[in-house]
């Protein structure tokens, strides 16, 4: 098929890479700008666009679609098709249309749970069990569309890290095979009931709060390793929990309840295991205590 294949972060590029792999015709790539990233501010293009020079293709950066010159230039295309993985703009009906056979999005989650921006972190929040990849058409609402295609993965103790490459490599999967069963495939209306949405991640969210059980902030810990990483502040500094456990242990909420970092929380309690401190690599929680204890009865 003729397709114009649109995303930007990492999560996309397997998808993108399977398309082209499987002999599809990407007319254009369509990705969020190159935009200042890091603590340099340095301008960066984004993974999709890297990789789509990388092959040859071409690439398209339009801030919106709200220039009629940017409509045109799609419509231009000829596509038989869109694929849309993560890409960051919500797309007008004049895009929507435009393509023969509409637009297909890879969305990373079991439709109609976590509809939304942010669903790989927010099934890892809410303790779900399963999580997994839809292929759905695209319609004008927030991923209301109807679906073409599931598969469920187990949520497990992974991290929102891991998890995302996880469900990057289901989704390329599963693209390629909608494309090539395409007149087969019979497309499924969302059920009414199960809708939730996956809101956008705020920078508070991963300040870590001990009021809560122990088991809550342990996947908030996993939620956001590797990015944007959950904190804590330890003396005035910013510390980041990359990975801990549960263990027993009771006090007030925040409370360091020992020698190894035991936290109290609102029931149980979380020992950090893997740590960062600002501006430097990742260490062993022990390695952390060894140059810079941090003392019983300490509240964080």
């Amino acid at each position: 098929m003729r397709i114009a294949f649109m995303g930007t972060p990492a999560f996309a590029v397997p998808a993108l890479d399977a398309l082209v792999a499987a002999g599809h015709d990407v007319a254009a790539v369509y990705t969020q700008p190159p935009r200042p990233a890091a603590r340099g501010k340095a301008v960066t293009k984004s993974a999709v666009q890297i990789w789509a020079e990388a092959l040859g293709l071409t690439v398209c950066s339009p801030v919106n679609f709200k220039d009629e010159a940017d409509r045109a230039a799609f419509a231009a295309l000829g596509l038989d098709l869109a694929v849309v993985a993560a890409y960051g703009l919500i797309l007008p009906g004049a895009i929507l249309d435009a393509p023969a056979r509409g637009c297909l999005n890879i969305h990373a989650s079991l439709l109609p749970r976590w509809r939304g921006a942010a669903p790989i972190v927010r099934a890892i929040l809410a303790g779900d069990a399963a999580t997994g990849v839809t292929i759905m058409g695209m319609e004008r609402g927030l991923d209301t569309g109807p679906m073409l295609l599931t598969e469920a993965t187990a949520v497990a103790d992974k991290t929102g890290g891991e998890l995302t490459a996880e469900l990057a490599m289901l989704g390329a999967r599963l693209i390629v095979d909608a494309l090539a069963r395409l007149d087969a495939l019979t497309p499924v209306a969302q059920p009414d009931d199960g809708v939730t949405y996956a809101a956008k991640i705020a920078k508070a969210e991963a300040r870590l709060d001990f009021t809560r059980p122990a088991a809550a902030v342990e996947r908030t810990v996993r939620a956001f390793n590797p990015v944007p990483g959950a904190f804590v502040e330890i003396a005035g500094e910013r510390v980041k929990f990359l990975a801990a456990e549960v263990v027993s242990g009771s006090g007030v909420p925040g409370t360091v309840l020992d020698t190894r970092l035991t936290i109290a929380c609102g029931d149980d309690a979380i020992r950090p295991t893997l740590v960062q401190r600002a501006g430097k690599p990742a260490m062993a929680t022990a390695a952390l205590l060894n140059g810079w204890p941090v003392a019983f009865g300490t509240r964080l």
